[in-house]
């Protein structure tokens, strides 16, 4: 049958594909507009299959936080460039991604894509989207956080968020704390709450890069163990969020600022997603 300009606008319309992709897919379903759509997510997935190869570098990072700051969930949405990271079907894509997260709290991204937006899964609003981007998306990255008190801090540009699980209050001032720390985390990027939740393999290295060091200075054999020792608390003061120096306030660590804040206040947790 004659597929008419009406009808390419009209599929163009329904899907936001190009107009010469509109009229190959009616063309190729004979004016049916359902199989039209099926032909375009279709293309979608041989875009995404052939791009599968290529770096989602940009991207933004979404998050949703109850009224209570009890629950909190972030997401990343990856694409090829800023270009795309900025489009209105992009964002609106990521927000309908992060509503469904909040709603549902799946246990990973493979469930998180396989949630129903609508008539079709979240997978298939991505491979949807690519069809009409052109680019390769992907959600890099999920995390759910509910605690006592959770606040969430986004970094200008949207491409760095994190999440603040804390315990000793939930007030407006534990709130803006949790901010504080939220940026510091962003800017510092600690590997674990304190020494002690730092894992056993990271300490065990340390502790050997800190020996082979001593050696390599020359030092006894019999000091080497003692100054791989100071080396490793020097690590912990400087990597372990608690013991940080406070990028506000250099003169207090994030423990001693959080006490100020409130008696006993502490951080129980962190999640840190950054693109690029």
């Amino acid at each position: 049958m004659a597929i008419t300009a009406q009808d390419v606008n009209k599929l163009r319309q329904m899907t936001g594909a190009g107009m010469m992709d509109c009229k190959k897919a009616l063309t190729e379903s004979d004016g049916d507009f359902e199989k039209a759509i099926e032909i375009l997510r279709k293309k979608g997935q041989k875009v995404s299959a052939s791009r599968s190869d290529r770096e989602t570098t940009e991207g933004s990072v979404f998050v949703r936080t109850n009224d209570s700051n009890t629950k909190a969930v972030l997401i990343s949405l990856t694409c090829e460039t800023d270009f795309v990271a900025k489009n209105e079907e992009f964002v609106k894509l990521g927000n309908t991604i992060i509503d469904l997260a909040f709603a549902k709290s799946p246990a990973s991204v493979e469930d998180l894509k396989a949630l129903k937006a609508g008539d079709l899964t979240v997978d298939e609003k991505l491979i949807e989207l690519v069809g009409k981007i052109g680019e390769k998306l992907e959600i890099s990255a999920y995390e759910v956080m509910e605690a006592e008190t959770v606040v969430s801090y986004i970094h200008a540009g949207s491409k760095l968020g994190v999440l603040v699980a804390l315990k000793g209050g939930n007030s407006a001032d534990v709130i803006d704390a949790g901010r504080d720390v939220g940026m510091q985390i962003a800017a510092m990027n600690p590997i674990a709450v304190d020494q002690n939740s730092v894992d056993k393999a990271v300490i065990e290295k340390e502790i050997e890069i800190g020996k082979d060091i001593a050696r390599q200075e020359g030092k006894p054999e019999e000091m080497v163990e003692k100054i791989a020792l100071g080396k490793l608390n020097k690590f912990f003061k400087e990597s372990t969020l608690l013991s940080q120096a406070f990028v506000k306030d250099n003169s207090k660590t994030i423990a001693q600022y959080l006490d100020s804040v409130q008696k006993g206040l502490t951080v129980t947790s962190f999640k840190r997603i950054s693109i690029g």
